[in-house]
């Protein structure tokens, strides 16, 4: 079983159908959907057939409610913790070329703390999958390394996503270099400009590092493996399905050339709809 802790949220997805104009009227399409590093991981695991938790802090709203249903209907095993503080938002303004902007309001979701973790919640777990936003704010960032230290403690691997070049500079490159090396993490993946911003190699720090290189595939082991020329729609949520789909090969006995190959397949599919999850 594959497990992420981390934010499930709402994704609002503004695609504009021509140029925005300033101070006037601009026809967009907009959709809403369950958003997340962590919560988007897990629904790709599941759609991928590999059984897939979510632990998660989010409002006991109309909007957190909407968004437990929709989770669980895709097939993740989710283990909320409610709170009155209202459920998060992230705004999503796709650019002409495919290029977003977000704007976050991160709600319930960083308020998760160690005390809310339940030890069964980390039974029967092989791998646990944390964004490196898990790491950035307090008290989230205690409930994600007790989190790895429960399935640790079982005997469970862990892999990191590096999230966000701000995150990282706002976080502090060699405290994330520190968390890195005392975590030991068996797989870190990272875009390019991720790993340029952490300034220490990732094979320092890891034993298999993936970089994702958007529409030009990945490289990792040394070798880049090209991804399907696709007509793309919306990035969003595509490297969550990259990550989902390595990992759920990497459990099952894949080489990490292997798993490279099975993850750019996914993600490519993924950039062709709109929304951060499959449909």
């Amino acid at each position: 079983m594959l497990m992420s802790i981390g934010e499930l949220i709402l994704d609002i997805t503004i695609t504009p159908e021509g140029h925005v104009q300033p101070n006037d009227d601009t026809p967009a399409a907009i959709r809403l959907g369950g958003g997340g590093q962590a919560a988007n991981f897990c629904a790709w695991a599941a759609h991928l057939g590999e059984p897939a938790r979510l632990v998660a802090r989010l409002g006991d709203d109309a909007t957190g409610r909407r968004l437990a249903a929709e989770i669980e209907a895709s097939g993740v095993d989710f283990c909320p913790v409610w709170a009155g503080e209202p459920t998060g938002t992230i705004a999503i303004l796709v650019g002409p070329g495919g290029e977003r902007s977000m704007f976050t309001q991160h709600g319930a979701g960083t308020s998760l703390q160690p005390r809310d973790l339940r030890p069964e919640w980390f039974e029967g777990v092989d791998l646990i999958h944390v964004p490196a936003y898990a790491f950035f704010v307090e008290p989230l960032a205690a409930a994600a390394r007790h989190a790895i230290e429960s399935v640790r403690a079982r005997g469970g691997q862990l892999s990191i996503d590096l999230s966000s070049v701000a995150g990282l500079r706002g976080y502090g490159r060699l405290r994330m270099v520190g968390d890195l090396r005392r975590l030991a993490p068996e797989l870190v993946f990272a875009s390019a400009a991720e790993a340029d911003e952490l300034g220490t190699p990732l094979a320092k720090l890891t034993a298999i590092p993936v970089i994702k290189l958007g529409a030009a595939g990945c490289i990792v082991a040394g070798k880049q493996v090209a991804a399907p020329a696709v007509h793309e729609v919306d990035p969003t949520g595509a490297g969550d399905a990259f990550a989902a789909a390595f990992c759920v090969s990497h459990l099952h006995g894949a080489s990490p050339l292997e798993a490279a190959r099975a993850a750019v397949q996914v993600a490519s599919a993924a950039v062709t709809r709109v929304g951060a999850r499959p449909q």
